[in-house]
């Protein structure tokens, strides 16, 4: 019997572990053991799940440091909500429009990502940094003066106000500038949340373990020998660009539609660089960590508000903590030779 790839065993556990993660979660919800603030926390904690996988295909796999993705995930929110709202009367199955949403959100968000890709990604280092954490802020303003509403008519835009949008006794204002989108119909679910981990960690593996995932880690690892054996540098950037752009707007939109009402302001420079953090915590390049950190870490303040004032700051040290321990020589050689022995007996078994 041929043995198990290294790659395939590693998917497998990742796939392992949010299974297990749904599974536990859904067994203590069914029996009321979570809290109703713990419950509220689960389609979030899948969403920054969602968006540190595909902020690490950048900052990991690509190389390259992004502080915008923020701006792609509201991009996937409000078209999101958008798509959701309009189909509400068409569609009344919640999953189909779920579904349509979402795919509607990572559509926007990869054009999105074309067209700032395309000059973007012609820069490297801090210079991109900077770029990508200004389209951000401009996405963000940019929503902040949108006015969409829907009637018989179709869609309705403004860029002024709400009262421009000229339609019908009876429409309804989607978005509504910097008070953002209200009165949504929450339609995520858990189930939703953990279908759409498994399909991001799915395309991203492959994508990884691929031959346009082997010429992305060879840019990143020396662009100039990479580009002297004939590799298209801006077509191999643009593709884990655009991938991570889509699936942040598919996060985005299934982040909107779990709650009632969602404003600009939510998706600033703030979220971008938590998402960092969860990249950075987690190991830059390693899609395992990514999924723990971001977990643990959006859970982690809930958790500790029974420290009220100190919570924060409880916080911090564990965010510190994780980070002396990762950057430590001794505690990685620790915790290598504890998962070594681990791999050893399994290999035995086998």
């Amino acid at each position: 019997m041929k043995k198990m790839s290294k790659s395939a065993r590693s998917s497998f556990i990742n796939y392992g572990i949010v299974i297990v993660f749904f599974v536990i979660f859904q067994v203590l919800s069914s029996a009321g053991k979570l809290s109703s603030s713990l419950s509220g926390q689960l389609i979030p904690i899948c969403t920054y799940v969602v968006m540190a996988l595909a902020l690490n295909l950048v900052v990991g796999i690509s190389g390259e440091l992004s502080l915008g993705h923020a701006g792609f995930m509201s991009v996937g929110a409000f078209s999101g909500v958008v798509a959701a709202v309009s189909l509400q009367n068409s569609v009344t199955a919640a999953p189909l429009r779920l579904m349509i949403a979402i795919i509607t959100g990572a559509l926007l968000a990869a054009v999105t990502g074309v067209i700032i890709g395309f000059p973007v990604l012609r820069l490297q280092g801090d210079y991109l940094a900077i770029v990508t954490l200004a389209f951000g802020e401009i996405i963000k303003n940019i929503l902040n003066c949108l006015y969409i509403g829907a009637d018989s008519n179709g869609l309705h835009f403004s860029m002024k106000d709400g009262n421009s949008l000229n339609m019908e006794p009876g429409g309804t204002v989607i978005i509504n500038g910097p008070m953002g989108a209200l009165g949504i119909q929450k339609i995520s679910t858990f189930l939703s949340a953990v279908i759409l981990v498994l399909i991001v960690l799915f395309i991203i593996q492959n994508l990884v373990n691929s031959r346009a995932g082997r010429a992305i880690k060879a840019i990143r690892d020396n662009r100039i020998a990479a580009e002297s054996c004939g590799l298209n540098i801006m077509k191999y950037k643009m593709m884990a660009f655009v991938v991570s752009a889509a699936m942040a707007g598919a996060a985005g939109a299934l982040y909107a539609l779990n709650y009632s009402t969602v404003v600009p302001k939510k998706f600033d420079f703030n979220t971008s660089i938590l998402i960092l953090v969860f990249v950075v915590l987690g190991g830059i390049g390693n899609l395992r960590g990514s999924i723990i950190a971001a977990a643990i870490l959006t859970v982690l303040p809930e958790l500790l508000r029974q420290f009220q004032d100190y919570r924060m700051l409880v916080y911090a040290i564990v965010l510190i903590l994780v980070m002396i321990i990762t950057n430590n020589s001794k505690a990685k050689a620790f915790i290598g030779s504890i998962t070594g022995r681990f791999t050893k007996k399994a290999a035995v078994k086998e």
